[in-house]
């Protein structure tokens, strides 16, 4: 069971998400506008956020950002759940470290197969190290030379995949398989985005560009 909390202005469809998300045994906190969420946040904690983008001030994308720039929330789960289908807003939502992004409408159950692959992506796992980039998969937490280095789950997938793979060059799509599996439906382009995001938090230049075909784990970086 996860504790859950829920941002959907329209109430027949929070009813019936939130209905679904007890169904299946979470706890679920609903609110209808961006400040209720936050005022939420702010008095208890979750492991899991979805939010829609589009809902009384402020939008779902503020709300993220909000919650990655806090010590007690930025490593919760966050999925994104909104009728905007364009990249650029998907785009801008995975560069403020959303872990999911589905479009609506979307069934229900596809909504609680996400959930459960980011919860179960959260599972206790061995801690691995490589080339002084330390990955703890139990808490997500990564460490570079002893270093804190705060990534979303979607971006800690990313490079764990390509550190265990550190002699092969890697596509857009292989990455999306790899960490993914068939759990993402989306543009392959946001792969990029996560790379970016990536790249500005690791101290070292860890993730290669193989123009024309992808990315590529430096094992040189020691």
């Amino acid at each position: 069971m996860a504790k859950i909390l829920l941002l959907e202005d329209e109430e027949i469809i929070r009813g019936v998400l939130a209905e679904y998300m007890l169904l299946s045994g979470h706890e679920v906190t609903e609110a209808a506008t961006g400040r209720e969420a936050l005022d939420y946040l702010q008095t208890g904690a979750f492991d899991l956020a979805v939010l829609d983008i589009m809902v009384p001030g402020p939008g779902g994308v503020e709300v993220l950002r909000q919650i990655r720039a806090k010590e007690e929330t930025k490593g919760m789960g966050v999925i994104m759940l909104t009728a905007l289908d364009d990249i650029k807003t998907q785009v801008e939502a995975f560069n403020a470290f959303a872990d999911d992004y589905i479009v609506k409408p979307a069934p229900p159950i596809i909504l609680l197969k996400r959930i459960e692959t980011i919860l179960r992506r959260m599972a206790p796992r061995q801690p691995q190290g490589q080339n002084g980039l330390y990955m703890d998969p139990e808490s997500f937490q990564v460490s570079c030379d002893g270093e804190p280095i705060v990534l979303t789950v979607s971006e800690f997938l990313v490079l764990k995949l390509l550190a265990d793979h550190p002699m092969r060059v890697m596509t857009r799509e292989q990455l999306i398989l790899g960490a993914f599996h068939e759990d993402y439906v989306g543009n392959d382009r946001i792969i990029d985005a996560h790379i970016k995001n990536i790249r500005k938090k690791l101290p070292k230049p860890y993730i290669k560009t193989v123009i024309g075909i992808g990315y590529q784990f430096d094992s040189s970086q020691t």
